[in-house]
């Protein structure tokens, strides 16, 4: 399934026609993933949402990263990166760290802890490497101490190999082509195929926030910081590569839950 409307972007923030068809069917392949229509009780949520949980944290580390690269965030203070890049960075770390819901301010990823304590989904193994994280510990070393499965250290790990050493074009892209892009397709799917929405009515209120948010705004801040910072044709090229292994990452996050799906529908059968 690809959204023809996503080119318009193009035109709007300088990102070619091209990089975004030389995606798409890696992007096609997470779109049309069944793990979204496999969500059909509570407790395939709850599985859902304790290996998720963890996209939702390195999201945040992305984003952070962005925000370490192309704002000044020490002491003493100095013009750093581009006014349009801190703009861009700012406006999206303003909703995503701070952003107000129903009268309360928070942090989307705050937000999802709530809605998994709403479903009793289990957030003992995030908040370890969190705080692991937190206290120093390498964030592999975190991951894998906390007792994370395969598939989340595989996921987490890949991103951090991003935040930790990808050029600053590398990571601009790797955050608009496979996060801010992809999550409003992907969310509408889930939203569509939920039953129970008074139980996880928090999930959902999660959910269309993102929605609304990236695909009229965050998304085209985000083209428009990548475009800003791709001068060259190589550097589209690095952006094509690195935005098509993030895409397979995620459908190899996926495929990971929906077999985890599996095995808890075959535990809970009489």
């Amino acid at each position: 399934m690809i959204q023809t409307s996503r080119y318009s972007w193009t035109s709007q923030t300088g990102v070619p026609d091209g990089v975004l068809r030389a995606i798409d069917e890696s992007r096609a392949r997470v779109i049309g993933h069944p793990i979204y229509t496999d969500l059909r009780t509570v407790e395939d949520l709850k599985v859902f949402m304790e290996h998720h949980v963890f996209a939702v944290w390195d999201f945040m580390s992305l984003l952070t990263a962005l925000q370490r690269r192309f704002t000044c965030v020490e002491l003493p203070w100095r013009p750093r990166g581009s006014p349009l890049a801190r703009r861009l960075v700012n406006e999206i770390t303003l909703i995503e760290e701070s952003d107000e819901i129903d009268s309360v301010h928070t942090s989307h990823f705050e937000l999802y802890l709530s809605a998994m304590d709403d479903v009793g989904a289990d957030t003992t193994t995030i908040r370890a490497v969190v705080d692991r994280a937190a206290a120093g510990d390498d964030v592999h070393v975190a991951l894998a101490a906390a007792g994370a499965p395969a598939s989340i250290r595989r996921f987490v790990g890949s991103t951090w190999d991003v935040v930790d050493s990808a050029p600053d074009h590398v990571l601009a892209a790797v955050f608009a082509l496979t996060r801010e892009d992809l999550i409003p397709d992907m969310f509408e799917q889930v939203v569509a195929g939920m039953d129970d929405e008074h139980a996880a009515a928090r999930f959902l209120t999660y959910l269309d926030r993102h929605i609304a948010v990236d695909a009229d705004e965050h998304t085209p801040m985000a083209m428009a910081l990548l475009a800003s910072l791709c001068t060259e044709d190589q550097h589209w090229q690095d952006c094509v590569r690195a935005a098509v292994r993030g895409l397979d990452e995620r459908f190899a996050l996926w495929t990971a839950i929906s077999t985890a799906l599996v095995g808890q529908r075959e535990v809970v059968a009489p």
